[in-house]
């Protein structure tokens, strides 16, 4: 009777846990993805960004969604056809600005009375809002030669009607991530909401402003009294091999209109400085900082910047961690960062005059920090490997946290999903390295998995807790692997020593890492099936993965996403020189011999291993003839291989329906290749 009566109470919570299915691709491209959020004046309600994909369609669509800040009565603001983004309020709370078709509008906060305010023919790429309500930054793409927006759009006319088809290029870089960057540079203009006029500030200048690169999501800025603005800009002439963005105070009382504003220069590094942040006060500005340049992976501290004396002072100058957004305390005594910390995201708060950095959230990935009108409340974004972003509140001292939305609670209370876990082993150099363990779902420790080992990109990048979108380690699972996801050499989050080591060293200490972690991983792990073990990797995952073509039989199939495969030829097609110039200590002329020594081109010939090659048709970074001497090189060795083609994706698969194919082919090659 007992025993009968045991099993009716656990039967309800048996049958629960049977109703819910594995992570699927259609589950990822169906969830609800939070952007930005803004919060109002009063700190009683958000504005922030949802972006929805229809797989049919194979697209999405950006709305604006309006929350109060203790989670009650979420309504839509803005949810049309259209996408509409970047929602900001008015500094009297009642107006709320937004992009929409490449215009800045406003609009009342129930969504009434709304108005177009720009008409910029090229168009607003982003904006900020002044304290004043009276004026905008904005940044467009304009022919820098170009007097007025009639000249841009007369020279985007005679391109359209022209029957010449022809680049004509004579300057170093000339292409960016995934994009011809033609003759257009990007521009920061303000604009006078009352004269309906606008300065572009870096008038005739072919700098761009935000720079190509490293910046951050937050480079132009009002200051408290908008009486100053501060941005980042790359001043050098060919930036292809320069990380020398710098940041710049302009007085707006200086600026005129068909003239250049007069720029002040307040950083001094050579390396990569960027979000200047005013303090509320109005006394500083901090900002980002690296010291080293051309080396774009270097330690980033924050810096003040004393607006009234000049001087600078490094505040995390003993810090091992790379700082990453800043956000000021309203009483301007404080700064909040947050920085890589092994597998997390972690928030930080620094005292600006003892020095004193305090850890306050340590764990999963946590991203766009606002502060309360009153000091006592951060917002936030987190995600982790079973949660996608959602906006979070906690106290100022990382106590009390609250979820405040729920957009994907419904869908993920069907989807089983095991929560990550980490392990450390010993690597190279008796270096210990942690690494995740992702276990699939309804996982029975007594049984046996294939595993899937995973490499990073970067390569000074880490796994992070998080819900990725494209390499999520909970889908990689969801098939009954076992998912291992180590941070060798190179990573992140475990000191500038150990992200510094891999730079002149790709193929030494990281190889070694990985393949002491796998050693680890099957001899420690009874429930890993050491007859089927599989490995992916893109970007310098996917480089590791051809080095692990030439140098080791341990797996039974590999899958490289856009890596790369020739060093020599990745330098001479890449568009940001100063990548390889920095990890291979100089160009191939100069020092040739430490780029042969990690190429990986150089032992293919040992290659057996059944390979799956992913490569997008508009990769700039890491471009397309490095599939194709790697598949090329398979198929004339007899090896079995495969090229998935990509013509309109990048670096990243980002189009739906390209997404679940990449998926289905993926899991298909290990499938096929399981002994």
């Amino acid at each position: 009777m007992k025993t009968l009566l045991t099993i009716f109470l656990i039967l309800p919570f048996l049958l629960s846990a049977q109703e819910k299915h594995p992570l699927t691709v259609d589950d990822l491209w169906a969830m609800k993805r939070i952007g930005t959020f803004e919060l109002s004046p009063d700190g009683k309600t958000f504005a922030f960004t949802v972006t929805t994909y229809s797989m049919k369609e194979n697209k999405g669509n950006t709305d604006i969604y309006l929350i109060n800040t203790d989670g009650s009565d979420i309504r839509p603001l803005k949810n049309s056809e259209k996408s509409e983004s970047i929602p900001k309020f008015s500094a009297d709370g009642k107006k709320i600005a937004y992009l929409v078709d490449d215009q800045i509008h406003t609009c009342n906060l129930d969504g009434s009375d709304d108005q177009q305010v720009t008409d910029l023919y090229t168009g607003v790429d982003d904006y900020r809002w002044s304290h004043d309500g009276k004026k905008f930054l904005i940044i467009s793409s304009v022919y820098p030669d170009c007097p007025n927006q009639e000249c841009d759009k007369k020279k985007d006319d005679e391109k359209k009607e022209s029957k010449l088809n022809v680049r004509v290029i004579t300057h170093l870089m000339f292409r960016d991530w995934n994009r011809w960057l033609n003759d257009k540079r990007s521009h920061i203009f303000l604009f006078d909401t009352g004269t309906k006029e606008y300065s572009d500030l870096t008038y005739m200048m072919h700098n761009d402003v935000p720079p190509l690169d490293l910046g951050s999501d937050n480079d132009f800025n009002f200051s408290p009294n908008d009486k100053q603005i501060a941005f980042t800009m790359n001043p050098n002439s060919v930036v292809a091999n320069s990380t020398n963005n710098e940041v710049y105070v302009v007085n707006i009382a200086d600026i005129k209109k068909n003239e250049k504003a007069p720029m002040k220069k307040i950083s001094v590094s050579k390396g990569d400085d960027c979000q200047p942040v005013y303090s509320p006060d109005g006394k500083y500005i901090a900002f980002a900082s690296m010291l080293i340049p051309g080396h774009e992976s270097d330690q980033s501290y924050l810096v003040l910047y004393d607006r009234a004396t000049g001087k600078l002072k490094n505040l995390t100058k003993g810090f091992d961690r790379s700082v990453s957004e800043i956000v000021w305390s309203p009483d301007s005594k404080e700064i909040y960062f947050t920085a890589n910390n092994e597998i997390f995201n972690s928030v930080y708060k620094i005292d600006i005059n003892t020095g004193k950095i305090k850890l306050i959230l340590k764990d999963h990935s946590n991203t766009n920090l606002v502060v309360s009108p009153d000091g006592k409340t951060v917002y936030f974004k987190q995600q982790k490997s079973t949660l996608p972003y959602e906006i979070f509140s906690m106290n100022s001292s990382g106590g009390d946290i609250k979820q405040i939305t729920h957009l994907n609670q419904e869908r993920l209370a069907n989807i089983e999903m095991i929560p990550l876990e980490t392990f450390w082993c010993e690597g190279a150099a008796g270096k210990m390295i942690q690494s995740e363990i992702i276990k699939p779902p309804f996982f029975n420790p007594a049984k046996k998995y294939p595993m899937i080992f995973l490499i990073h990109g970067g390569p000074q990048g880490h796994w992070e807790d998080d819900f990725h979108y494209r390499w999520n380690t909970e889908l990689f699972a969801s098939k009954g692997y076992v998912v291992i996801a180590p941070n060798p050499t190179g990573s992140t989050g475990y000191g500038q020593p150990f992200t510094n080591a891999i730079s002149g060293d790709w193929g030494g200490r990281p190889y070694q890492d990985l393949m002491d972690v796998y050693d680890y991983a099957v001899k420690h792990f009874n429930f890993i099936d050491k007859k089927n073990t599989f490995a992916a990797g893109a970007s310098y995952g996917g480089y590791m993965i051809d080095w692990i073509e030439g140098h080791t039989n341990r797996f039974n199939a590999l899958v490289a996403h856009d890596g790369v495969f020739n060093t020599v030829s990745m330098w001479g097609t890449t568009e940001e020189l100063w990548f390889p110039e920095w990890e291979f200590k100089g160009t191939p002329w100069t020092n040739r011999a430490l780029y042969e020594k990690w190429n990986p081109e150089r032992f293919i010939q040992n290659a057996k291993t059944p390979m799956l090659i992913v490569e997008g048709g508009h990769d700039y970074r890491v471009p397309e003839e490095q599939a194709f001497q790697l598949f090329t090189s398979l198929q004339r060795l007899g090896v079995e291989s495969k090229l998935l083609y990509f013509p309109d994706e990048f670096h990243f698969v980002i189009k739906p329906q390209d997404a679940r194919f990449w998926w289905n082919s993926v899991f298909e090659w290990f499938d096929k290749h399981k002994k």
